[in-house]
């Protein structure tokens, strides 16, 4: 019979040798060489070795939080609305980058961030979004579903999107959809509208963002109706100013522009060229005209002069058959230049 061997004693009570024992390796994340550990009151990033570990404590990690925070704040006060790349915010942060990825998560499960992916030719990247606490509030507890509506509605921008358009880009059946319309209206997150040239068509925009003119009308329209007297109203106010402003020697648009404002004559502040077109009625009517261009180069309107029709003339018999041929001056400096004589004056010759 062969005999036993016995363990030893330090396999016996379960322990290992010192040499025996596996090595403990630190959490590495994939794209990174940087390494993460953590103790009490400290987070330490373990760089490759020949490499200074960065040590930051809990006030450095406030810190830098807050750095994170107010880079947002700065760039999309400098026309990155549209957010900030992951690329950007790993260069600004080099190695530190890696610690903020918890606050990241953080603050995209809080929906302070809003992530999303644009695609420049082939190429495609991540943007992070920064978002106000009021704001986030009335993101809390909206699932997938509620922030794609979100999203296609905000890319639609101050013109809107038909809500066909909604259910052909999310693939979501009606009745989900107006469940999902509901919560967001009732959030303030989204409104409805509906545009002047298709008044039957419902669209949808973000709460805060004024629609384009091109969709409400602009000023010349009040509850989607063609106001007629408001219109009426102005063009008369116009009238008077250049008959009455600068002793009715004329009066230009920047100076109308002006005294609307001054006496609020228009309940929407009105731009230069919605003034321009109220004008261009009056011009078109005959009642104003434009008499010249002043130093500035600025036209300078004045009242129109009344021309009476050739139809009400009354003297062709007493003129010579060949006057048309001639250029004839009268006593008060009018000059007649040569031209055709109306169909009445030739009947008979």
């Amino acid at each position: 019979m062969a005999p036993v061997k016995k363990r030893s004693s330090a396999a016996a009570d379960g322990s290992t040798s010192a040499a025996q024992q596996p090595t403990k390796r630190s959490r590495i994340t994939k794209k990174s060489n940087i390494s993460i550990g953590s103790s009490r009151n400290a987070t330490v990033v373990k760089t490759e070795p020949g490499a200074e570990p960065d040590v930051l404590d809990e006030a450095e990690m406030e810190a830098l939080k807050q750095r994170f925070l107010d880079l947002f704040t700065q760039k999309q006060r400098r026309g990155h609305e549209q957010g900030l790349t992951n690329a950007v915010i790993k260069r600004e942060f080099g190695t530190k980058y890696q610690l903020l990825v918890p606050f990241i998560n953080d603050l995209l499960n809080e929906s302070r961030l809003t992530l999303e992916t644009l695609s420049s030719g082939d190429k495609k990247e991540l943007v992070y979004r920064l978002i106000s606490e009021e704001a986030a509030s009335k993101y809390h507890g909206l699932d997938q579903s509620h922030r794609l509506i979100l999203q296609i509605i905000e890319k639609a921008g101050d013109r809107g999107i038909w809500t066909k358009d909604i259910r052909t880009q999310s693939s979501l059946q009606e009745q989900a959809l107006k469940k999902i319309y509901k919560l967001l209206e009732s959030r303030k997150l989204i409104k409805p509208i509906y545009a002047v040239a298709v008044a039957r068509k419902k669209l949808y925009m973000l709460y805060d963002v004024v629609p384009a003119r091109e969709v409400t009308g602009g000023p010349w329209y009040t509850e989607m109706e063609f106001d007629h007297e408001f219109i009426a109203e102005l063009r008369m106010f116009i009238l008077h100013c250049v008959k009455n402003l600068n002793g009715g020697k004329g009066v230009t648009m920047e100076e109308i522009s002006e005294k609307m404002i001054q006496m609020k004559i228009s309940r929407v502040q009105l731009n230069m060229e919605e003034v321009k077109q109220l004008l261009q009625t009056l011009v078109y009517d005959y009642l104003i005209e434009q008499e010249t261009v002043n130093s500035q180069g600025m036209s300078v309107f004045v009242a129109a002069r009344k021309v009476n029709c050739v139809s009400e003339f009354k003297g062709w018999n007493v003129l010579d058959r060949d006057f048309h041929f001639r250029r004839i001056r009268y006593d008060d400096g009018l000059v007649l230049k040569a031209h055709e004589p109306p169909p009445s004056f030739c009947v008979g010759v």
